[in-house]
């Protein structure tokens, strides 16, 4: 295989991840469904997420002045310049993937703006994944400091995001639809985009607008848990009458993104395998379950993949990510293939805490690195693949994307 067609395979990646993303991007993804279902009244507007910004832009294009005022709670540096040319909305910065400061003076603000709308408003709500971090408002006897280290073992010990977002709602003021108590009735539309496995409501963002009845007295916790949440008082769930007059509509997900991404697949002529099962699991070993399958079975063509792995990291990690892990794990099994390469990308643009979106590598990357000095079982051993794929050349940074639908794995066979 010539270093020709591996640079085109690895364009072609690029390109087809890139086509998923667009499709699932907040701004395209509220338009269309605001184009497509017209809203003919004035609204109230709420947007927090990662693709905060991107789908308030988005309501803004289609509803103009019917939007009166909005709030947007962002992560920092996801506010696009666009957004403060609009002297009606508020923009906030907030704290992810662990809440700090700014989450709690984002949830105290958002509380405001609803409690201080007209008693006959109409709100028009805007929810991507971060938000369970972005905005907080905490239970009784729950600290700020308390919460960061309950994040840190919850990010740190292997949890999905389902198990993680029932303890974030038996925590606080606002999740699991106790924000509801604050809209009291009030005529509301939310609109989602969804970075949970099932497209489940109540799970996208800790479902600050959808009824949840959590029973914490039945949850086997971690003892380590159990001794952070000592003295706190949980929230109960809120009256099932607050949900009458909220409409709720799940707009964009993982599936639209594999679809999108195949589509894109196909217009370049290459054949497509779309794979229906949801990845998951230690991202090792599916690195490698995944790399087995594409040398040993696998049909030419694109094979595409969505999911969210899980990486528990060691004491003090290095630089990196789920999806950085995945691709550099796979690396080490493309050794000698070289009619393979791989993409596996976060469709935030954000892998972990850091600013790029995963990494692109084929059977070449182990040796480019090993060319700059850096032997990638070390990387991976200290979980600083980020900085392994940097030096070879095989990081994909796409910054901020206006979405987050969880993750996607492309991999072109020769």
């Amino acid at each position: 295989m010539d270093n020709e067609q591996i640079e085109q395979a690895r364009q072609h990646a690029l390109e087809i991840f890139e086509a998923g993303v667009n499709r699932v991007k907040g701004f395209n993804a509220v338009a269309d469904y605001l184009s497509q279902n017209p809203m003919p009244d004035e609204y109230y507007m709420i947007s927090v997420g990662k693709a905060g910004s991107s789908m308030a832009l988005g309501a803004l294009s289609v509803l103009k002045k019917r939007i009166v005022s909005g709030i947007v709670i962002t992560k920092h540096e996801h506010v696009e310049d666009e957004l403060r040319e609009h002297d009606n909305i508020i923009a906030m910065e907030s704290d992810h993937p662990v809440p700090g400061q700014a989450s709690i003076a984002s949830g105290e603000a958002l509380l405001n703006y609803i409690q201080q709308a007209p008693a006959d408003a109409k709100f028009l709500v805007l929810f991507s994944g971060g938000a369970s971090s972005l905005m907080e408002v905490l239970a009784q006897g729950m600290t700020l400091e308390k919460l960061a280290e309950l994040n840190k073992i919850l990010l740190s010990i292997g949890y999905d995001i389902t198990q993680m977002n029932q303890i974030r709602r038996a925590i606080s003021h606002i999740k699991g639809g106790r924000l509801a108590n604050y809209i009291n009735n009030r005529e509301t539309v939310a609109l989602l985009i969804s970075d949970v496995p099932g497209d489940d409501p109540a799970v996208i963002g800790s479902g600050p607008l959808t009824p949840v009845d959590d029973d914490m007295s039945k949850v086997q916790l971690p003892e380590a848990i159990k001794t952070i949440l000592e003295g706190v008082e949980f929230t109960p769930a809120p009256d099932g009458q607050l949900f009458e007059h909220i409409e709720t509509q799940v707009i964009a997900t993982l599936s639209d993104a594999k679809h999108a991404a195949a589509y894109h697949a196909e217009r370049l002529g290459l054949p497509v395998i779309l794979h229906p099962e949801f990845m998951e699991g230690n991202v090792e070993e599916k690195a490698r379950e995944l790399c087995e399958y594409l040398i040993h079975a696998a049909e030419e063509g694109v094979h595409i993949w969505g999911g969210e792995t899980s990486l528990i990291l060691p004491s003090n990690p290095g630089r990196g990510g789920r999806n950085q892990h995945f691709a550099a794990v796979a690396a080490t099994q493309l050794l000698g293939h070289e009619n393979i390469v791989l993409l596996a990308a976060g469709t935030d643009g954000t892998d972990g805490p850091t600013p790029d979106a995963g990494g692109l590598v084929d059977a070449s990357s182990v040796a480019k690195g090993a060319e700059q000095g850096c032997e990638i079982l070390d990387y991976i051993e200290t979980a600083n693949v980020g900085e392994f794929l940097m030096r070879s050349g095989d990081l994909v940074t796409t910054g901020p994307t206006g979405t987050n639908v969880m993750d996607l794995v492309i991999a072109v066979k020769l």
